[in-house]
């Protein structure tokens, strides 16, 4: 008994996973970006509340990206383990 990775019709659960994982780790990316300007925006101006949510932004968009990242190797490890059942 295998798993059958063509049941989505012609597409692989491979690929699919890999499409997510592909958006978030953009959406990871460009909040990365918009949350570090908006700390140092707020760290440069004083605006010691700005600086704080983009420090924390910041940490969230890292945490994220390493979790899609992670996320990866997890789908590939289970995938793996299925295939040998």
């Amino acid at each position: 008994m295998s798993p059958d990775f063509t049941a989505l019709n012609g597409t692989t659960l491979q690929q699919v996973i890999g499409a997510l994982l592909t958006i978030v780790l953009i959406a990871a990316v460009g909040s990365l970006i918009i949350c570090g300007i908006c700390w140092a925006y707020g760290t440069a101006t004083g605006n010691y509340q700005l600086a704080t949510k983009g420090r924390a932004g910041v940490l969230i968009a890292l945490g994220t990206g390493a979790a899609a990242g992670a996320g990866v190797a997890w789908i590939n490890f289970l995938i793996h383990l299925g295939e040998r059942l």
